[in-house]
């Protein structure tokens, strides 16, 4: 899993795949050799004119291929004037002198695959290899090295453009991957935010409610005082074990634990706490979720409600798990309603799930929420239900 503190770094130039450089086409040149040693040994009319141009073709494929790893180089205006010239060079090298020069051909072939896509490669290539062929037959070439040029200059414009288009692909790939490793982290730090705020938001509110309820006592009923501070101490410890296990990236929550601890938050705060359950055991991965549902909208009622009647209930099947909170308050349901960051978080864990959230208010008063999984959905350690 990607590291949840930092997005991965950008790779630069020298991480880039594919070529580090855009001169691996750049051995290719060594097929004009047999021109440069005829040049040598002055073999070649007008050696100057052969001499020049020999040089001119060289530095004009040379600046065609270095941008062919460059996308936008590549597609520049600039490049198709530089492989346009390169050609009128090569063709009137290839005509004028024959034998040799005919292997500049298959190089102008190679230089057009590195630059044209598409449908526009193959009606360069095919004139061209077929203008190969006829030069060097008219050349009074032999069949087989006429048919040879005509091949090798096809050929080497497909297997050019192949091996750019592989080069694209990798980079794009390698993109994507480093999107993915992005939007890992960003889930990952989504889901730990509301794992955070579904332990403490529901903990410290009990602590709140707690902590009134002593400040209210201590005068009156010392005992039940302590025994409410008792509750404070037992609702931080469990706070820091939550805290640490979400730290970890797990957290398998009980509902029968959550209900009693709803219970218990309600009854300090005076809200009668009714809790119905029926039908079969639930999964264990199944009541996590539902054990956070029970906590957020716990924790919406004692906050927001004034309600003196909380109803809790869950019906499950062989096919599906409902879970329903109800609440007869007499404020604050449109607040809950609009502002539920909890409550938002929980319908996208339902809704991987393939379950479902609802929460609004009732008629008639009060504030609902109402929750369905699918019997027995599955919760992954890294990334919540699924």
């Amino acid at each position: 899993m990607a590291d949840a503190a930092t997005a991965p770094p950008p790779a630069d130039a020298s991480d880039r795949p594919g070529p580090p450089r855009g001169f691996a086409f750049l051995p290719w040149l060594l097929l004009g050799a047999g021109s440069f040693a005829n040049l040598l040994r002055g073999e070649t009319p007008d050696p100057w004119i052969g001499g020049a141009g020999l040089l001119l073709f060289n530095t004009l494929y040379i600046a065609v291929v270095s941008r062919a790893w460059c996308p936008r180089r590549r597609k520049s205006r600039s490049t198709w004037w530089l492989l346009a010239a390169q050609g009128a060079v090569t063709c009137t090298l290839a005509a004028g002198y024959g034998d040799s020069w005919l292997l500049f051909l298959p190089l102008f072939a190679l230089a057009c695959g590195t630059v044209l896509r598409g449908r526009v490669l193959f009606p360069v290539l095919i004139p061209l290899s077929v203008f190969a062929g006829a030069v060097g037959w008219a050349g009074g070439e032999g069949i087989t090295y006429t048919m040879t040029i005509g091949y090798g200059t096809l050929m080497s414009g497909l297997m050019a453009s192949a091996l750019v288009r592989l080069a694209d692909t990798v980079r794009e790939l390698d993109g994507t991957r480093q999107e993915l490793a992005r939007s890992a982290v960003e889930r990952e730090r989504l889901r730990f935010s509301r794992d955070l705020h579904d332990l403490l938001g529901h903990t410290l509110s009990v602590v709140v409610v707690k902590a009134e309820a002593v400040r209210r006592l201590a005068s009156r009923d010392l005992g039940a005082a302590l025994a409410q501070a008792a509750d404070i101490e037992s609702v931080g410890r469990r706070a820091l074990i939550e805290v640490r296990d979400a730290v970890t990236g797990y957290r398998a929550g009980s509902l029968d634990t959550e209900l009693d601890r709803a219970r218990s938050a309600l009854g300090a705060c005076g809200i009668e706490a009714v809790v119905r359950q029926s039908g079969p055991p639930l999964e264990p991965r199944t009541e996590a979720l539902l054990g956070w549902v029970v906590r957020e909208g716990v924790t919406n009622t004692v906050r927001h409600s004034g309600a003196d009647r909380c109803e809790i209930e869950v019906r499950g099947s062989s096919h599906e798990v409902l879970l329903e909170i109800t609440d007869d308050g007499r404020g604050g349901a449109g607040e809950r309603h609009t502002a539920g960051t909890g409550l938002t978080g929980l319908a996208e864990r339902m809704a991987d799930a393939g379950g479902f959230l609802d929460a609004g208010p009732r008629a008639g008063g009060g504030f609902r929420v109402t929750a369905g999984l699918p019997a027995g959905a599955e919760y992954e350690r890294e990334g919540g239900l699924r």
